[in-house]
């Protein structure tokens, strides 16, 4: 078991922090590890993360501590996910993409470029009697549907689960990269299909969560295997105060949906960081299309690491400190990381399953109307074909799977069915002191006016 990788990056100071507290900082580092940030009251708060980088420091330092191990680990068969996270405007982006994904100084690449890069030479590098083969897929969460980067006519992928490759997007194009240049051409072409928007924090600002997804397969020809390792970077759209973002209209309900499943993402971390040893927690992954997709790097098999991007500036401190605390939380996370890989046997044994949906699915419903209602069985069948999900009717294991997947959902909706109810109950418990309060004020105010009136008009 290993813990989540954190680090946090302090972007230089920009034009509107300049013009508002000048060069005054709002943290002082300490090590290479650890700082201290002061909130907009003035008060201390310590953070010890696995590195910290300050103003000033190289996106090759970040690359190498942070991501170079995840890349090495996707051409060794293990999942890798980076993530950037923090408020709208606070470097994400650019950590991500640099100033240009084709155009830019070496120095100044961003961790995808990077990545690219160290897929390649990794793979050079390796003495193993192995063929590569590197596969891209980029798509974005944008008010809440999985939308295709490469391929626009895709507006709502599907979600589903698959035994051996986890968390998959079902239909989602996948191109083969067969060397840097070819793949920064496709990532500029996704990028530039992303939806992006102006607000009062950033000219271009990410109006929705993004995923660039580098599948590594390995044929392994003597043991008559395939191994493979998928490596995601993430760069979540910012969260975002609208009394500093201006943001109304269109933009406004971007921001809403964006905070929404950002909240889901701080969700997910607290219950999997609260939990009692021993005592079962419900994780609600599915509470976002963004906790879904993240549920293998956040609770599954991969190494994941994250870095938290924030502003050093007092303007932004509510911001920044709020950033740290989801990172220090995050900290706390462990995965068991093992290698992937899938006999190919059972890949003719998926593909044969795969051809044949309608006719798996209606024989389990045929062996599941023997001992359930009707109703039931109709629920059923809705939920397969809404969520797509599919699998062999024989494999005892995988109908046990989907038992727990309904079950998994049935246990969300009715947490946020618990949720709905105390809110309505407080609701309700405030409504109810409020007319306690004004019928004890009338009868006080009728008891008052009889004592204030003659004696003979009350006979």
């Amino acid at each position: 078991m290993s813990n989540m990788k954190v680090c946090a990056l302090f972007r230089p100071l920009n034009s509107k922090e300049l013009s508002e507290f000048g060069d005054a900082v709002s943290v002082q580092g300490i090590t290479s590890e650890s700082f201290i940030i002061k909130d907009e009251k003035e008060q201390d708060f310590d953070f010890t993360f696995d590195r910290v980088f300050y103003q000033g420091s190289e996106q090759a330092d970040i690359y190498e501590f942070l991501a170079l191990p995840i890349v090495q680990g996707a051409v060794d068969a293990i999942n890798g996910t980076i993530i950037t996270y923090g408020q709208t405007g606070a470097g994400k982006t650019y950590s991500m993409e640099g100033p240009s994904i084709l155009d830019c100084e070496s120095k100044n690449k961003g961790l995808l470029q990077r990545v690219v890069d160290g897929l390649f030479v990794a793979i050079m590098n390796s003495e193993k009697p192995i063929k590569y083969t590197i596969k891209l897929s980029m798509v974005e969460i944008y008010m809440e549907k999985v939308r295709d980067l490469l391929d626009l006519s895709k507006d709502n992928i599907q979600i589903k689960e698959s035994k051996v490759h986890g968390i998959i997007l079902s239909g989602a194009t996948e191109v083969a990269i067969s060397d840097c240049a070819e793949a920064l051409q496709n990532l500029s072409s996704g990028i530039a299909n992303r939806a992006v928007g102006e607000t009062q924090m950033n000219m271009s600002s990410s109006r929705s969560h993004c995923l660039y997804i580098f599948t590594v397969h390995q044929e392994l020809t003597k043991d008559k295997r395939t191994k493979f390792g998928k490596l995601i970077l993430v760069d979540l759209a910012g969260s975002e105060k609208v009394d500093k973002t201006g943001a109304e209209g269109k933009v406004l309900e971007e921001a809403k949906t964006i905070n929404q499943s950002l909240t889901a993402l701080g969700k997910v971390i607290n219950a999997m960081t609260s939990s009692t040893p021993g005592k079962l927690t419900h994780i609600p992954y599915r509470d976002s299309k963004l906790t879904r997709i993240l549920q293998d790097a956040l609770g599954g098999c991969s190494q994941t690491a994250l870095l938290c991007c924030c502003s050093p500036s007092p303007y932004n401190a509510s911001e920044s400190l709020s950033t740290l605390r989801f990172g220090a939380r995050a900290k706390h996370i462990k995965a068991s990381v093992h290698v992937s890989c899938k006999e190919d046997l059972d890949n003719n044994k998926e593909a044969t399953v795969s051809t044949n949906v309608d006719e798996s699915r209606e024989r389990i419903l045929a062996k599941l109307r023997v001992r359930m209602t009707s109703e039931d069985v109709q629920l059923l069948e809705e939920l397969f074909v809404l969520e797509g999900i599919f699998f062999d009717p024989n494999s005892v294991e995988e109908i046990e799977a989907v038992y727990e997947d309904i079950t998994s959902r049935t246990i969300s909706s009715l947490y946020k069915t618990v949720e709905e109810l105390s809110t309505v109950v407080e609701k309700l418990k405030r409504e109810n002191a409020a007319l306690k309060a004004s019928l004890k004020a009338s009868e006080e105010s009728y008891l008052h006016q009889l004592e204030r009136r003659p004696l003979c008009l009350i006979l």
